[in-house]
């Protein structure tokens, strides 16, 4: 079977390794620097796992920037382009997805279409409305960042937003891919799979704002956080898991999804989620104030990224004390390795670690890492158990 990937961030490429083991896959993406790596049988994700599989699996795998090209004899499209949340229309923008739609229809009318975009409930029901077709699926991902192949191989759920022999076929499909054939599938609506999503999400936001708030009262109080966390985590009711006090949720689809959910509740009674959303701002202000009762001069932070086997630090929580730090007037230099693979940050970057540690009165670091061992005096984090 043919099968067209659009998209190859982290989402789009994990599937499309699954998937080619099985299938021949072509990926499509706009940049091309991704495509060549993938045409040379290259990772092009930071994550270990994923150079060790492409090593050792027979892969049917293949990139093109034109889109038209890896449609043309896909019976299965699937799309997995950014859609990021909008402050001006309070929504997704899911555009992206939208005109990629619009040209594989227009390619490919006999494709069916799977999106793997997080999308607001309703989404794609209207896509379907609009093409006039029911092709359209829509199959909520659940892979974490830096474990994106493992989880697309070990998935906890495949979900697949169509009831009938089209969503059952999509999800055999997917389950072909997995490592093992015993994983939970369940088929649904496509706005009860695309709520599922936005609800996931959230609820692990609240976790984390939950626990980080425990940790707030912890240091305001003078008290063991960890032993307060570790008390509360023997009920198996709540689990000592996703329990890790941070700087806030971050990375590619916390603080989106939470805020998608938000704008879907227009009109609906609610108080949680509007307190989830809000609890970032809270907790980074306590963080920034934490930080400055130290009086530093120099304050260093250590890595951007969200967490470790990832390079991404879109959206990451410690911008947020970053710009609280540099509005009370104190000197903030970054050490960020990944920025020099040609991104760009506006703040002062410390290519040099020894400089870095040296300049640093205090080093912030969302989570530890053994490369500040030796200036562990320096170091202010809230990451109690040395985890994600």
């Amino acid at each position: 079977m043919n099968i067209a990937v659009i998209g190859a961030g982290y989402v789009g490429f994990a599937n499309a390794l699954v998937l080619a083991r099985h299938h021949h896959v072509t990926v499509v993406d706009i940049d091309e620097t991704k495509v060549d790596r993938i045409n040379r049988q290259e990772s092009i994700l930071p994550e270990s796992e994923i150079h060790e599989y492409m090593a050792d699996t027979q892969l049917s795998l293949e990139a093109t920037t034109v889109l038209e090209d890896a449609v043309r004899g896909a019976e299965w499209t699937l799309i997995a382009t950014p859609t990021d949340y909008d402050p001006n229309t309070n929504c997704f923008d899911t555009s992206s997805v939208e005109e990629c739609i619009a040209a594989t229809l227009t390619e490919n009318p006999n494709t069916s279409i799977a999106i793997r975009s997080t999308v607001p409930v309703g989404f794609t029901e209207n896509m379907r409305q609009r093409f006039g077709t029911d092709q359209i699926l829509f199959v909520p991902e659940f892979l974490r960042e830096g474990r994106a192949l493992h989880d697309s191989l070990n998935p906890s759920r495949v979900i697949v937003g169509d009831s009938g022999p089209r969503g059952q076929a999509l999800a055999d499909i997917l389950v072909q891919g997995c490592a093992s054939p015993d994983v939970p599938v369940l088929l649904i609506g496509s706005r009860e799979a695309e709520a599922v999503k936005l609800f996931a999400n959230s609820y692990l936001a609240l976790r984390v704002a939950y626990f980080n708030e425990i940790d707030t009262y912890a240091i305001s109080q003078g008290l063991d956080a960890r032993a307060i966390i570790a008390g509360i985590g023997l009920d198996p009711r709540i689990g000592d898991h996703y329990n890790n006090p941070s700087f806030g949720y971050g990375g590619y689809c916390l603080p989106k999804d939470t805020k998608q959910l938000l704008a879907n509740y227009a009109g609906i009674p609610q108080d949680m989620i509007t307190a989830v959303v809000r609890a970032n701002e809270t907790r980074q202000d306590f963080i920034a104030s934490d930080i400055l009762k130290r009086q530093p001069k120099v304050v260093g932070i250590h890595r951007l990224i969200m967490k470790a086997g990832s390079d991404n630090f879109r959206s990451s929580s410690v911008f947020g004390v970053i710009d609280r730090l540099q509005a009370s007037g104190v000197e903030v230099i970054v050490y960020e390795p990944s920025v020099a693979k040609g991104r760009v940050v506006e703040y002062e970057m410390v290519g040099d670690l020894p400089e870095f540690k040296r300049r640093s009165d205090i080093i912030v670091t969302n989570r530890r890492s053994d490369e500040l061992a030796d200036v562990a005096d320096k170091v202010y984090t809230r990451d109690l158990y040395g985890r994600d």
